[in-house]
């Protein structure tokens, strides 16, 4: 269940607190494969299960950046703003990939609203997103997103 807020008011409120985790999300080698048609990278290590076998992780592993796009479903399943006029995807901070996702391995995002500042008519959020890989102790990916929301 997304946590809701209802106003800028709300939001600056709730800075420095957890915002939860999203449900697990298995990652596919057709999905990785989507993801280097997509963006032009079929480095082998993604998409030749056959030659990763014999690589440095066993087998395939999910791109960095498919793994920060993930960022974009699990957000909504952790935030809700209600009563806006509009809000937008403004960008990222301090984005790494501390390990490597496999495929076949689950993943979620854990969110931590980490700042708000005002904005004329709306209020910026930063949410630390951290994606876990089921079962490991690194995570995949730690980003701060950027989100404006105009009320």
């Amino acid at each position: 269940m997304p946590r809701i807020f209802r106003s800028a008011e709300d939001i600056h409120a709730a800075v420095g607190q957890r915002l939860g985790e999203s449900a697990w999300t298995r990652i596919t080698q057709d999905q990785v494969n989507q993801f280097a048609d997509a963006t032009g990278d079929h480095q082998w290590l993604h998409v030749d299960p056959e030659r990763a076998a014999q690589g440095p992780y066993g087998g395939c592993i999910a791109h960095g950046y498919l793994t920060l796009a993930l960022v974009n479903q699990f957000l909504p399943e952790l935030v809700t703003v209600e009563g806006m006029k509009w809000g937008v995807n403004y960008g990222c901070d301090k984005v790494r990939f501390p390990a490597p996702v496999r495929v076949g391995a689950r993943v979620r995002g854990v969110g931590e609203l980490v700042r708000a500042e005002t904005l004329p008519g709306g209020v910026q959020s930063v949410v630390r997103m951290t994606v876990e890989i089921e079962g490991e102790a690194k995570p995949a990916c730690v980003a701060e997103t950027i989100s404006r929301y105009y009320f």
